[in-house]
């Protein structure tokens, strides 16, 4: 029921020659006088550190955007944190209460679940979101409310495509745990590296093997020119051990997508015969935009990482939906379709048809830095070339 009456309210609203938008401030014809927004993201829970990364960039994304005002032509920008504690059913229930409250835009979610939930909400009662580090191919295209402010799998997928020059008729074996996360895996390097021209196979290993020798010995024995390797958990030392061991690491290139970085010590003696496809750390991208992203984000007290430029993008988009929109969730919408932005990995468009985010991808490697490792960039590859399919 608080759906309907929260639709019919802001269909009421639309209609109105001068709408009252939320916190009280009436509307007139250049812009509300006051927008807020809320922002439901993991400030608990396991995905907490995602969450925290995303909340840095996003303040410091909209102080760099408004000039340190939080105001647009005269509009000022209020946000409304929540924490969804990486729950799907507690964000929708913050979702309903915005909404309810008036709210037209969200932003947010490091859980891929939260934001497919919080999407079928923005659908639904038809409000601006825009979705943050949650990384699930479905976001894309799920309805016509929802943007992505970050990368998505599939832009992962066919960023480790990148480390063979050419992915078409080479072999490609995925090294995945047999649960849902490995098999997802499984299936997209199929969809993406398989419709280029690759052959690829696979060898899933049971969630509760300790003992990877013979896994590794497969792997070597079926002679592959790639290997994709999906995995998280307690069980990754012992893995990463077993394939550096059996000359895996010696033998095929081994590509994996490098985390944010309390995962750069993971890996152990293998780290640097590992090949990292990579969304972002501090040293990849040169530009201004990033050095100011960073900057801000260290002068707070924070440490840019992983999902930082998806909450200073999310606050760049926002602020340019405000802009251009004047309260009209339709005009910001319309904004935001097909507007290309420097962010913090350069030159960033939203596709206009299924608004995901096309970006730049990074081939890293880890390098021995005393008793730890750093990232070191191998490569930029040009956003173009790790563009997803659209979604239909």
């Amino acid at each position: 029921m608080g759906s309907v009456v929260a639709t019919a309210a802001l269909v009421l609203a639309a209609c109105a020659p001068a709408a009252e938008t939320p916190g009280g401030a009436p509307a007139g014809d250049e812009g509300p006088a006051e927008v807020t927004v809320g922002v439901i993201t993991s400030e608990t829970g396991p995905l907490a550190g995602y969450g925290a990364q995303y909340l840095d960039g996003f303040r410091a994304g909209l102080d760099y955007a408004t000039d340190g005002t939080n105001e647009v032509d005269g509009t000022k920008i209020t946000i409304d944190y929540r924490d969804d504690a990486g729950d799907p059913d507690t964000a929708v229930t913050i979702a309903k209460e915005l909404i309810g409250d008036g709210v037209q835009i969200l932003a947010g979610s490091a859980s891929s679940g939260v934001a497919l939930a919080v999407a079928e909400q923005a659908g639904q009662n038809q409000v601006l979101f825009l979705s943050g580090p949650a990384a699930a191919d479905a976001i894309t295209g799920i309805n016509d409310y929802t943007f992505r402010t970050g990368r998505q799998s599939a832009q992962d997928v066919a960023t480790s495509g990148t480390f063979v020059d050419d992915i078409d008729g080479k072999k490609v074996t995925v090294f995945a745990q047999n649960n849902a996360f490995g098999q997802g895996n499984e299936a997209a390097v199929q969809a993406i590296l398989g419709a280029k021209g690759a052959e690829v196979d696979s060898v899933l290993v049971a969630e509760d093997v300790t003992e990877f020798t013979t896994f590794a010995q497969q792997v070597l024995a079926g002679s592959p020119d790639l290997v994709f390797v999906a995995w998280a958990g307690a069980t990754s030392g012992a893995m990463w051990q077993a394939m550096s061991q059996q000359g895996v690491l010696d033998e095929i290139p081994v590509v994996t997508g490098l985390g944010d970085a309390v995962t750069f010590g993971a890996y152990g003696e293998a780290s640097e015969q590992i090949s990292f496809l990579n969304h972002y750390f501090p040293g990849a991208p040169d530009n201004d935009v990033n050095d100011a992203m960073v900057e801000a984000v260290e002068a707070a007290g924070g440490t840019p990482d992983l999902f930082t430029p998806d909450g200073f993008n999310a606050a760049l988009m926002l602020v340019h939906a405000i802009e251009e929109g004047a309260g009209d969730v339709d005009a910001m919408v319309a904004a935001l379709e097909g507007y290309s932005f420097d962010g913090p990995k350069g030159t960033t468009t939203v596709r206009a048809g299924d608004h995901a985010l096309i970006q730049e991808m990074y081939q890293v490697k880890l390098v021995a830095d005393g008793d730890s490792f750093i990232p070191e960039l191998v490569a930029t590859v040009p956003a173009d070339e790790v563009a997803p399919a659209e979604a239909e």
